[in-house]
């Protein structure tokens, strides 16, 4: 059973680790240096009264995932930007459906019209798993140049709230 919560300070260890595991595979996620904890736990405090952090839970309480939205300087006040990010080996089992739908939910009462997810347009199941809570196509950056040197699309999905 998955349970979802606003994440706190004292999650930021086992998201980073979570993270790490992506970001060593590569292939799916932007970011292509490792995080700490400490890392995480700064991102968590810009503008918090912006902001939304939510962990997934499994039975035994470890994170298996964590998503969360927070402006962005590209998009309007009425925007949010969105991140998600399951433990690998358990996408498709439900965890980022009950992460968007207490997200969205966050969203709608910080005040947000809508939200923005940007995908590596080589991420399959990124922009599968946005295109199927509802996010659509609104714009395309080509030729992006990752901190690692490689260079990608990222394709920018829309969800609207009301």
């Amino acid at each position: 059973m998955i349970r979802v919560r606003h994440a706190m300070a004292l999650d930021a260890g086992s998201m980073a680790r979570l993270l790490n595991a992506i970001i060593e595979k590569g292939g799916t996620t932007a970011m292509t240096r490792a995080v700490t904890a400490m890392d995480i736990k700064n991102l968590m405090s810009i503008e918090p009264d912006r902001s939304a952090w939510q962990v997934a839970l499994d039975g035994t309480e470890a994170v298996v995932g964590f998503q969360w939205i927070a402006p962005h300087v590209k998009l309007p006040p009425e925007a949010c930007d969105i991140a998600s990010f399951v433990q690998l080996g358990r996408t498709g089992l439900g965890i980022g459906s009950a992460l968007f739908d207490a997200t969205r939910k966050a969203a709608a009462d910080l005040g947000y019209t809508w939200i923005n997810a940007t995908i590596r347009a080589d991420n399959e199941g990124g922009l599968t798993y946005y295109q199927s809570r509802g996010f659509r196509d609104w714009a395309i950056d080509h030729d992006v140049k990752l901190d690692s040197g490689q260079v990608v699309d990222k394709i920018s999905k829309r969800f609207d709230l009301k």
